[in-house]
């Protein structure tokens, strides 16, 4: 031992290789990026439950003026969510009259679901 403390022995680069990890390729950067911008897209409480409503609505879709009221969001804050996921394609918008109504794009919350698997 020294003053500094116990010698440490030191690793040479001769012997076995490191173990084996079995490890696959990586994502290529595009769909790293792709999958990314979908995470950061449902990374919020609120879009969370917004995703959640307008999938569990009978018709499938719903109306910015019905998800108000079940988050205690105001109107604007509830339409920039809907816009940040509508972005990610995970819903989509149609305009009908004076509101615009949503529906969840299943491919993307297939893809979504992939990535946790």
């Amino acid at each position: 031992m020294t003053e500094a403390g116990p010698q440490r022995p030191v690793a040479t680069l001769e012997g076995p290789a490191c173990c084996r990890s079995g490890l696959a390729a990586p994502l290529d950067r595009s769909t790293a990026e792709d999958l990314a911008r979908l995470l950061k897209a449902v990374a919020d409480p609120a879009r969370l439950q917004l995703l959640s409503l307008i999938r569990a609505s009978a018709a499938g879709e719903a109306c910015v003026c019905d998800l108000t009221e079940p988050l205690g969001l105001s109107q604007p804050t509830v339409s920039h969510h809907l816009k940040v996921l509508a972005e990610a394609g995970l819903v989509v918008r149609e305009r009908r009259g004076a509101w615009a109504w949503y529906a969840v794009v299943p491919e993307r919350l297939g893809e979504l679901a992939a990535v946790l698997r």
